[in-house]
């Protein structure tokens, strides 16, 4: 690895310098893709296009046997080769980046503000280290650029379109850069990292009537006031203080006048959890208050879930092997544990629910260049020496899960 991030790295940096020029919001990653093919082109790896409308799946076949070894009955037999999935997802946000920042982004109001352009760096790293290796391993390497990671979750849909099969995926892997630890560290969580999401529609149903005769109508503003501060009870007192939920409500709306009772509010909200089965109580507690208290009260309602990314859990297992592949890479000191999930979501746990998996953080924070601001801020920008280090980790990773 040593002799090809010598000859390369370079190379990487400035594609993801490039992808950094040409940011493009969520569904829209054509010029991203046109850029991550015509490296694929160049380097003989094939791949299938398009998947999930932008999406691109890279193929690298190992041409190296299987030692056979005995059988029932002492019939010799091979094993199955394995096949390992890395993720890069492609969107950019709609942030506006000073133009005047070296490779500053070319299209006005976006810019890679998450870490995209170096995730897409470090797959396509990966992809040429393994197409050059082609003949020294047995088994499938498979690289998913993601498209729509920010906004209606691609991985979902890549998913649905087969990029888990043809052939079927044994272990996935995904990283994520963090501007909390400096570059040449990374952060590991056993089970659950993220949480799952789910959009909340109220609607909040009275009668109207004149201010001045409240007793002849149901005022669903008080209705709705009622309920807002109800559902708050359902994460203090019906799930366990030992677990992770998050009941925000953003947005309330209704009424017409200052002196008519309103006969309809409407309230929108999100709900995070890191367990399906808190998940599925608390939306099942939500529903049942709704229509409980506002019958109670003269009212009715509505209660509407849009769910959205499902929790990201990672394999023990893997987590385990990452911490033995990192440690002789980066040393004992740099490799961190977090200790609890993040109530953030990412859609990544998309292809975790068809195979095997881990996701880590991987450090691209720089003190000494001032390389410190958040992720989805304007003045975020990652230090480059991250990318060898990614490159290494996934193809490392994805080498011990190939010889299992």
């Amino acid at each position: 690895m040593d002799d090809f991030l010598n000859a390369y790295e370079g190379e990487f940096i400035r594609l993801y310098r490039s992808f950094h020029q040409c940011a493009e919001l969520s569904t829209l990653e054509y010029e991203t893709g046109a850029l991550i093919r015509g490296c694929l082109d160049q380097w003989q790896i094939p791949y299938r296009y398009p998947v999930a409308d932008t999406g691109i799946v890279a193929v690298i076949e190992g041409k190296k046997q299987r030692k056979e070894s005995p059988g029932e009955n002492g019939q010799s037999s091979s094993p199955a080769p394995k096949v390992v999935a890395l993720r890069a997802d492609m969107d950019a946000l709609p942030i506006y980046e000073d133009p005047h920042r070296p490779f500053c982004s070319r299209h006005p109001g976006i810019m890679h503000a998450c870490g995209h352009d170096a995730h897409m760096a470090i797959a396509l790293g990966a992809a040429r280290y393994f197409k050059e290796r082609e003949s020294d391993f047995s088994g499938c390497v498979k690289i998913f650029f993601q498209p729509a990671e920010e906004t209606i979750g691609g991985a979902e849909r890549m998913v649905a379109e087969g990029c888990m099969e043809d052939p079927a995926v044994d272990y996935v892997l995904g990283l994520h850069l963090a501007p909390y630890l400096e570059t040449g560290d990374i952060e590991l969580k056993y089970g659950k990292l993220y949480a799952s999401s789910d959009e909340i529609f109220l609607s909040v149903k009275g009668k109207s009537c004149h201010g001045a005769y409240p007793d002849t109508g149901t005022d669903a503003v008080v209705l709705a006031a009622q309920l807002i501060c109800a559902l708050q009870t359902i994460v203090s007192r019906q799930v366990s203080p030992l677990d992770q939920c998050v009941l925000s409500l953003g947005t309330i709306h209704g009424g017409s006048a200052h002196n008519i009772l309103a006969d309809t509010v409407d309230i929108t909200g999100a709900l995070r959890t890191t367990d399906p089965d808190t998940r599925q109580k608390v939306k099942a507690s939500i529903t049942r208050l709704t229509e409980a208290l506002l019958s109670a009260q003269g009212g009715h309602g509505k209660v509407h879930f849009q769910p959205g990314y499902d929790a990201l859990i990672n394999t023990d297992s893997l987590v385990d092997l990452l911490f033995r592949t990192a440690v002789p890479i980066l040393g004992r000191e740099h490799v961190h544990f977090k200790q609890t999930p993040g109530m953030g979501v990412e859609d990544f746990s998309a292809f975790l629910k068809k195979a095997p998996g881990v996701f880590y953080h991987l450090g691209c924070r720089n003190q000494k260049k001032g390389l410190t601001a958040p992720l989805h801020s304007r003045e975020f920008s990652p230090d480059e020496g991250c990318i060898a280090l990614g490159i290494r980790l996934q193809a490392a990773l994805a080498e011990s899960l190939l010889k299992s």
